[in-house]
């Protein structure tokens, strides 16, 4: 079942709209998400077909919770766009004095993130490549992700039925602005990077973003149903059988090459997800100089359309976790 977008003429921004089955006996909270992006629909179609499962008894939730949020930000779903006003995604926390439409989403979400203990949030992305999922760090007592539930949330990453897995997001992201700090661009808040699962790991649960691959890829609703019911069965939610764990690619993403003028671009056609040899060229600058692959490795959110400041590829490389 296909969720169509709302008509032009719906020009309504809320509210948000959830949906919860409750089992009858004690167990985790799951809260699925999806459309944290507008442009991103597979996620309010895996979800709404979930839900339309659970109604019809075809989904039995037995214990614990699950709360469906097909669509969190219902102005950039409406208008098909990746943000309302500006990506809910990042600078995500509590906002006693709400700036703009997503900061008000954002103060809602986060009460709801806050009532869970786990949370799967369902995404796709822009141009080609493999499915994947992010996941967090390991547990440690620092100052940028303090974290306790790596095994835990380790073990949902790899069960929700992608090959390749991915982790780093904050740590290269303190790279991007601090780049933007040295070309001079309008400085990021260190907060920058904090989104839905940074946010559910600080209020003391675990969370992971699934790329369920190319926005447009019909495949892709597939990939986040197929993730919602293992995570159900992963958590205990059903009486399911486990799905088998395949991670075949454990990917840490630790660079990531900056624009820094116009005219700085992509080289060749990289898609998310492929290997790359030491030394080949990834992207040139505007006066022709190669950026180059410094080792053996994979590109990830490869952008032909990078503006200054942007990222024209995350750059990864076989990471040393094991799930």
């Amino acid at each position: 079942m296909t969720e169509p977008h709302p008509s032009p003429a719906d020009t309504s921004d809320g509210p948000l709209e959830s949906t919860r089955f409750t089992g009858l006996e004690p167990g985790r909270k799951l809260m699925v998400l999806g459309a944290v992006h507008g442009n991103e629909t597979c996620g309010p179609n895996a979800i709404n077909r979930a839900i339309a499962d659970c109604r019809a008894g075809r989904i039995q939730i037995m214990r614990g919770e699950v709360t469906f949020l097909p669509i969190a930000n219902r102005r950039a779903y409406r208008q098909d766009t990746r943000e309302g006003e500006r990506n809910l995604n990042r600078d995500l926390h509590d906002k006693p004095v709400p700036l703009d439409y997503e900061d008000r989403v954002g103060n809602r979400l986060c009460a709801m993130l806050r009532e869970h203990d786990v949370l799967l949030d369902i995404h796709s992305f822009r141009g080609e490549g493999r499915p994947f999922v992010f996941f967090g760090p390991e547990d440690n007592q620092g100052t940028l992700e303090p974290f306790r539930f790596a095994a835990k949330e380790g073990a949902f990453a790899a069960c929700l039925g992608t090959g390749m897995v991915m982790y780093g997001w904050l740590d290269v992201y303190q790279k991007l602005i601090a780049a933007r700090g040295r070309l001079g661009l309008s400085p990021l808040k260190s907060t920058e990077g904090h989104g839905t699962t940074e946010y559910i790991r600080f209020s003391g649960g675990y969370g992971v973003t699934l790329e369920c691959g190319a926005h447009k890829d019909p495949a892709s609703i597939e990939v986040g149903y197929t993730a919602i019911l293992n995570a159900l069965a992963e958590l205990e939610l059903t009486d399911a059988p486990k799905a088998m764990r395949r991670v075949s690619d454990i990917i840490h993403v630790n660079d990531i090459i900056i624009c820094e003028a116009e005219g700085d671009r992509l080289e060749g056609d990289w898609k998310t997800g492929d290997a790359i040899a030491a030394g080949a060229v990834i992207a040139r600058r505007a006066d022709g100089t190669p950026v180059m692959a410094p080792t053996p490795g994979y590109t990830v959110f490869p952008n032909k359309t990078a503006k200054p400041g942007e990222g024209i590829c995350y750059f990864g490389v076989a990471g040393t976790r094991r799930l």
